[in-house]
């Protein structure tokens, strides 16, 4: 364990807590989810940056760090539907995409291939951390620019889309077509 794994285990820990809040109904609630929120979301920045500027990259982090993203859009996502502020079907969309592309970065990692993070996907993380922490902080908080989360959720989802298709595009048939080691 190192100072980056521990800032992935502290958002996935920080997870239970927005949740609560998120579905507990106090005034200040959206205010307290969206620092919560942003907390995590700090981390996930953070963690990456330690990890390969101070050379602290184990396995342990890479598997830590994308879960823990995984499961920190997906919870925000589900509170959100709950709370009426995302429709279902974005969420499924968004949250399936994650469980699509990690399916097959494990069966690449199979096979031998390792899939980086390309621009698309490292766009689409920023920006559902930008808009989802928006819609957390909400309409009572935000006013009229909660329209513009809103519409970048549109951004978010056609970002999730892009970034899928690509890696099932420059990886498929690579992957398709070698045998597992």
């Amino acid at each position: 364990m190192n100072l980056p794994n521990y800032l992935s285990l502290a958002r996935i820990l920080a997870i239970p807590a927005m949740v609560a809040v998120m579905l507990t109904n106090f005034q200040g609630r959206d205010l307290v989810a969206c620092i919560i929120f942003t907390f995590a979301s700090i981390t996930d920045w953070l963690d990456g940056w330690l990890a390969r500027k101070k050379g602290l990259v184990t396995v342990l982090g890479q598997l830590l760090d994308p879960t823990a993203d995984k499961l920190l859009i997906a919870s925000a996502l589900i509170c959100l539907v709950e709370l009426g502020r995302v429709p279902a079907w974005v969420a499924c969309i968004i949250i399936g995409r994650e469980i699509a592309v990690t399916g097959f970065r494990a069966m690449a990692s199979s096979k031998g291939v390792n899939i980086p993070a390309s621009a698309f996907g490292k766009a689409k993380m920023g920006s559902e951390s930008w808009i989802i922490g928006a819609i957390v902080l909400g309409p009572i908080y935000l006013g009229k620019f909660y329209i513009v989360a809103r519409i970048g959720l549109w951004l978010v989802l056609a970002l999730a889309i892009v970034s899928a298709v690509q890696y099932f595009v420059r990886f498929g048939p690579r992957i398709i077509s070698q045998p597992a080691e």
